[in-house]
């Protein structure tokens, strides 16, 4: 994981998103500072239920030796929480793993580093990029930059190719082997970027604001619409802008059936 931990965290700042930063020691550190507030158990639920998106949470119901090791032997971590003034439980709590694409999710995808995201893609069977369903590709691209290439094995290390470069900038890759051609996937963590967001003192000024601008803004649109579209716009090509890095190949078959020669790709298309 990208963070071992957050001494800066509480209960009730945790939220589904930053719950994936802490661990199973922080959990129990953060609620036994919790246990201080008089608030604590009106607001359990919530604050279990963000815990569990990112744990298994068992409370242990029979506390003996035994049972207490064959949680320990499953990667439990074991404390005891009080949950009001004259009851104090034992929870078993174990940070649920990432090990399969289907367990990407919108809030933990950033909390993983790209190399950690190539073990994860590399486990979904040697399908490459486009074996990922879309909405898992939707989940990986919203924390990371994802680029691939499907060049024959010969190509792929040319160098000053596309290979190196992303290496050169940073990028993980991943090869997968698909006959006598490889399929590179390259990652790199995207900067966390602030959303600006409007503020107003009341709804009555954001409702002034919307509807003194709103008619003029369609105006506005549908000039400028009307004064920047060019049809022949659709129509222009500039083979000097593609790169190497847009090039793509789909096959239908196997690419050793197309019976391809090295002296019949020029080095310079890849």
């Amino acid at each position: 994981m990208k963070q071992e931990g957050n001494s800066f965290l509480t209960l009730k700042t945790l939220n589904k998103g930053n719950v994936w930063e802490v661990q199973e020691n922080d959990i129990f550190r953060m609620w036994e500072v919790a246990e201080k507030d008089a608030d604590l158990k009106d607001n359990m639920r919530h604050y279990t239920d963000i815990i569990r998106s990112a744990f298994d949470l068992e409370e242990i119901k029979i506390d003996k030796p035994e049972v207490i090791d064959k949680y320990e032997s499953r990667g439990f971590k074991i404390g005891s929480v009080r949950i009001d003034e004259n009851t104090k439980v034992k929870w078993a709590l174990k940070k649920h793993p990432i090990m399969r694409v289907t367990d990407l999710t919108y809030e933990n995808i950033r909390h993983i580093t790209a190399a950690k995201l190539m073990e994860v893609i590399d486990r979904n069977f040697g399908g490459g990029w486009e074996s990922l369903s879309q909405s898992i590709r939707d989940i990986i691209e919203s924390g990371f930059d994802i680029s691939t290439t499907t060049l024959p094995k010969d190509r792929l290390h040319k160098p000053g190719g596309m290979y190196d470069k992303k290496v050169a900038d940073g990028f993980d890759v991943l090869e997968i082997e698909k006959g006598s051609w490889v399929e590179a996937i390259f990652a790199k963590e995207k900067p966390e970027m602030e959303k600006p967001r409007l503020k107003f003192d009341n709804d009555d000024e954001y409702s002034k604001y919307n509807d003194d601008e709103d008619d003029d803004d369609d105006e506005d649109i549908e000039l400028e619409d009307e004064n920047n579209y060019d049809d022949e716009d659709e129509d222009e090509f500039d083979e000097d802008k593609l790169t190497e890095e847009s090039y793509r190949t789909t096959f239908d078959t196997d690419p050793e059936d197309l019976n391809l020669e090295a002296e019949d790709v020029a080095d310079d298309e890849y």
